[in-house]
């Protein structure tokens, strides 16, 4: 074992052992170069049995992690492959796991459960959308972590493996009992994404009944409510549909599961024969009034509207000029989550950026530029099967995803600021939106000319005022003084708002370069 204040590969400082299992032990350490800290796993050879096996899932764990991006999972920082020993350097995720909630306090509240299944929800769903796809297949309390916030985290993918298209079962049986799908003993077929779904009901058993799934004497799962009667009937089926034995009778996919956690309450037996009644009442007049298929599109466009209207309401509220920032982001957030291929939420939420900024509206902020990137781009949505809003919006919308495109990279370019004021973060940002505006073919005139000239001065910027190796400057200060009068050029059939800014623009660059103008005869 590591010794407490031992110094392991010349900067990370043991602090304290914070976990232990079967093969392995956690640490907090601190790097002491970067004075941050990070969970440091520690294999050893000396008690291993099959120590290179375990060595090779290892590997084969870390590996995975690496190539892996999310908010509710731990990122692979370093690996160390020492004598007799294996560290996996990760981020130390605070928190305590959730089987110590469940000794502590016993069954957690309904609430709080919900929202952590559909978190873990997502983060599966995430997993299950990678090329190949990630089973993780040991989803348990001790292996969710509760963080300080709320949220929790997945760890510990030591049984993960990547689904094989060609393979009939697996070869080996790993999981904990209790929680694994019956598929997981062998003889039932390959693990795969349903797998997942079965674990994460039987966590789900655990953490609302306080009781292990497979609890002596009943030793099996019975329906949450004979422990509580006042859980709620839609969660308990949702739990039952999870952990079905035969898989294809469980959800198929965790964007399913999502829905109906969103949902619950309409799933429950009193909501239900509310709809039962409802919706014969309905289908009498449907076939009193029109024919079956009239009614199927009748269906199809009230639906629709009611999600329109949803929509609407969404971003009705994001307007509200009384509620809080956050309130407002997570407004326009849950609009474009709801149809990430419409285009006002992205455009809406960018127009409130610039009016909101704490400088009055000119600086596009470092949390501003967080939110619209982890919230809104890149969040995966569980509705469209994992895939990311902005992969969907420019599938479905090329043309305004274009226009979206284009006003990010201005956003980026004009009112950009980072907190360590390096320029060349505005700019490598700015100069990528441009590109994927333009790579769509999809602006025209102005705007592609604009796009094309913003984007290549933003490549050049970084280079303004250096030389190469040969003393010629990368970039001259007369070169750039060019390109802005082209970029004013551009705005001849702009609106005066327009021309406002850019012009705006061209002035805090001669303020702030007049020097170089200068001595570059401008």
């Amino acid at each position: 074992m590591l010794e407490i204040g031992s110094l392991v590969d010349g900067k990370y400082r043991i602090l304290q052992k914070i976990g232990q299992g079967g093969m392995s032990v956690v640490y907090l350490a601190r790097n002491e170069r970067a004075n941050k800290q990070w969970a440091i796993k520690e294999v050893r050879k000396d008690g291993v049995q099959d120590y290179e096996v375990v060595k090779q899932n290892l590997v084969a764990e870390t590996d995975m992690l690496k190539k892996l991006s999310h908010p509710h999972l731990p990122s692979i920082i370093d690996v160390i492959d020492g004598d007799g020993y294996f560290l996996i350097v990760m981020d130390y995720i605070e928190g305590n796991p959730l089987d110590k909630a469940i000794a502590a306090t016993g069954a957690q509240s309904q609430a709080n459960v919900i929202e952590w299944a559909k978190q873990l929800c997502d983060v599966l769903g995430y997993l299950h959308s990678r090329q190949p796809p990630i089973i993780y297949r040991d989803m348990k309390p001790s292996n969710v972590m509760l963080r300080p916030d709320g949220s929790v985290a997945l760890i510990d993918f030591g049984t993960a493996r990547e689904y094989k298209n060609n393979s009939v079962a697996d070869t080996t049986c790993l999981g904990t009992r209790g929680y694994a799908a019956p598929e997981q003993y062998g003889g039932h077929g390959q693990t795969d994404a349903r797998t997942d779904i079965f674990c994460l009901g039987a966590t789900l058993y655990h953490l609302v009944t306080g009781h292990h799934p497979l609890e002596y004497p009943l030793n099996k799962m019975i329906p949450i409510r004979q422990w509580d009667p006042s859980l709620s009937g839609g969660l308990e089926y949702i739990i039952l549909k999870c952990t079905q034995e035969n898989a294809d009778t469980r959800y198929q996919s965790c964007a399913e599961l999502y829905y109906d956690l969103e949902h619950y309450e309409d799933l429950d037996p009193v909501n239900q024969s509310s709809f039962r009644i409802k919706w014969r009442l309905f289908l009498t007049s449907c076939i009193l009034t029109v024919v079956m298929a009239l009614s199927s599109v009748g269906f199809l466009l009230a639906r629709n509207s009611v999600s329109a209207d949803t929509y609407a309401s969404y971003i009705k509220e994001a307007k509200k000029e009384d509620s809080d920032f956050e309130d407002r982001c997570e407004s326009f957030a849950d609009a474009v989550n709801l149809s990430p291929d419409k285009s006002e939420a992205y455009m809406q939420l960018l127009k409130f950026f610039e009016s909101s900024s704490s400088d009055g509206g000119n600086a596009f902020t470092n949390e501003e530029h967080s939110f619209i990137v982890k919230k809104v781009l890149e969040h995966s949505n569980p509705n469209f099967s994992g895939k990311k809003n902005i992969e969907i919006f420019e599938k479905e919308n090329p043309e305004e995803y274009a226009t979206f495109a284009y006003e990010l990279g201005n956003s980026y370019y004009f009112r950009f600021v980072s907190e360590d004021g390096d320029i060349t973060s505005k700019t490598r940002r700015a100069k990528q939106w441009y590109d994927n505006a333009l790579e769509t073919e999809k602006l025209e005139g102005t705007y592609k000319d604009r796009a094309e000239t913003l984007s290549a001065m933003a490549e050049n910027l970084g280079y303004l005022g250096q030389t190469d190796v040969d003393g010629s400057e990368l970039m001259s200060y007369r070169e750039y003084w060019q390109n802005i009068e082209k970029l004013l050029d551009s705005t001849e059939s702009d609106n005066v708002q327009i021309k406002l800014e850019m012009y705006k623009y061209a002035l805090s660059e001669i303020v702030r370069s007049s020097g170089q103008f200068i001595d570059d005869a401008i």
